[in-house]
């Protein structure tokens, strides 16, 4: 089996590429730099066959994806800064990527007759009540730009295609660039107090958990929408910092203060990131550990590489 993936410059495409060549499947990475420019830890995707793609370039998609030829394509690639996103001058350039560049990607999967993953998010709703969101519920009111292009590259994909996972995911982290975690234990170490909001309840999401989910289901046919984070509850960001701090050994205060008192974001934020899971276990796939576990193992890994 042979699978493109695109954005292995990012969080997830790395940790899919390394999952990718632990089971002997090929793949194959894209990004938009003309060489791979994520961490060179030694694994796999810095080794594994690379080509440059601009996902808004339809042509060149065509071009490259038809020269591939592959099983399967697992979508990362996107435009995820959020706050940025806002910005007049970004708003088109973040629809070309997120809506654009996937429609791109969906059209030459439909020629191909291959599989298609898109990763999405929990943006997609409007982030309103306490009830969980189902995979398969259309209630869609994205409330910024992101979480807007996002539902336009899953609309485009589940038009375009029939052999098709939608998978939506929240609070990400991985060892291959920026995340909560790492700002989080920057900012713990340099200041004696943080203030975190309490009133955005969610739940985390290893990529390295992520990243053999995705593998098991990309060799199925069990297609459609689903939600994947890690086990372990619904939390807010205060909870996670606690537990955060709790595994790196850090005194710092942490206080809660709500998104109105926090007041630093130029994108709204959804305060119910709630994704129901429960489709994962009916279709026979294996959930992921736990957020608390997840965290532990990616505090000690940060930990091991700095040297605490």
């Amino acid at each position: 089996m042979k699978i493109l993936v695109t954005g292995v410059s990012g969080q997830l495409g790395h940790d899919v590429m390394n999952e990718l060549d632990k089971r002997g499947i090929t793949g194959i990475g894209s990004d938009i730099a003309e060489k791979y420019s994520g961490i060179d830890d030694g694994t796999a995707v810095t080794t594994a066959e690379y080509i440059k793609m601009d996902i808004t370039d339809e042509d060149s998609v065509n071009l490259i994806i038809e020269k591939i030829k592959p099983d399967a394509v697992i979508h990362c690639a996107a435009w995820t800064a959020v706050d940025m996103a806002e910005d007049d001058d970004n708003v088109e350039k973040v629809r070309a990527v997120n809506a654009g560049g996937t429609e791109n990607i969906a059209k030459v999967c439909k020629k191909l007759d291959c599989k298609m993953m898109y990763i999405s998010t929990d943006y997609v709703f409007n982030g309103q009540g306490t009830k969980p969101w189902v995979p398969d519920c259309k209630d869609y009111a994205p409330l910024n730009v992101y979480g807007q292009t996002k539902l336009e590259g899953e609309l485009a994909v589940s038009r375009i295609l029939d052999k098709y996972f939608i998978v939506r995911i929240a609070w990400v982290f991985g060892t291959n660039g920026k995340n909560f975690i790492k700002t989080m234990l920057n900012v713990g170490k340099s200041h004696d107090e943080v203030r975190v909001v309490n009133d955005q309840i969610g739940t985390p999401t290893y990529t390295l958990d992520l990243a053999r989910l995705l593998v098991d289901m990309i060799i199925t046919d069990k297609y459609g929408y689903y939600h994947a984070t890690n086990e372990g509850g619904y939390i807010s960001w205060y909870d996670f910092t606690c537990e955060i701090y709790k595994c790196a050994g850090l005194s710092t205060k942490i206080t809660p203060v709500t998104t109105e008192e926090y007041g630093l974001s130029k994108a709204a934020r959804p305060s119910n990131s709630r994704l129901d899971k429960s489709k994962l276990i009916a279709n026979g796939f294996t959930p992921l550990p736990t957020w608390q576990d997840a965290t532990r193992r990616y505090v000690d890994y940060l930990m091991s590489q700095t040297g605490g």
